[in-house]
């Protein structure tokens, strides 16, 4: 995954109202019974059928650390689709999502201005339409590079322009080696 959609991730996660299941029986059963068969998630572990219904019967109960997190991860992609569901619209249509980041930031503008690149650390609200567009673009399948320039958009026009009210002659925010991320919806 990415830097951006991992913190996407973990921003609806904390919508969840149970918690997603912890041990690599319930994990694993709860895999089949989404993929609707062992074969599937043998597949998308990348392990045999057979560890896969072992697992399931309860005759391997601690997967290797590569394994373990490769299945917390797809447990938890796909655990409460109708909370993960509801959380995204609503930050995409009334609350937007709130970044938490320090990154180098800076910016083309204009002969004649301070557009050095900086560390800078902000936490900003996003409106709507780019907590929208994030998580559109991530269900897109879009890598992080592309969910880094709609960040960086919305940084533009949010921080550095605040709204249309202040520096409007900026052409393009560079958003780059990013330290720390979070998102909050």
């Amino acid at each position: 995954m990415s830097l951006i959609g991992d913190g996407l991730d973990k921003a609806v996660q904390q919508a969840f109202t149970r918690p997603a299941p912890k041990h690599a029986g319930p994990q694993m059963r709860y895999l089949v019974k989404q993929l609707g068969g062992t074969k599937a998630v043998a597949q998308m572990l990348r392990i045999s059928q057979r560890t896969v219904e072992r697992y399931v019967k309860g005759q391997i109960k601690k997967p290797r650390p590569d394994l373990a997190a490769r299945m917390e991860r797809e447990v938890k992609r796909r655990w409460q689709p109708q909370i993960r569901a509801k959380a995204k619209a609503k930050a995409a249509s009334t609350g937007g999502i709130i970044i938490d980041t320090r990154a180098r930031l800076g910016y083309t503008a204009p002969i004649g201005t301070t557009d050095q690149d900086r560390i800078r650390h902000l936490t900003i609200a996003l409106p709507p339409l780019y907590a929208s567009r994030l998580f559109d673009a991530q269900d897109a399948g879009a890598g992080d590079a592309h969910l880094q320039q709609i960040a960086a958009e919305a940084l533009k026009e949010v921080y550095f322009q605040d709204g249309g009210r202040r520096a409007g002659s900026l052409e393009e925010v560079r958003f780059t080696d990013i330290e720390h991320l979070e998102f909050d919806l």
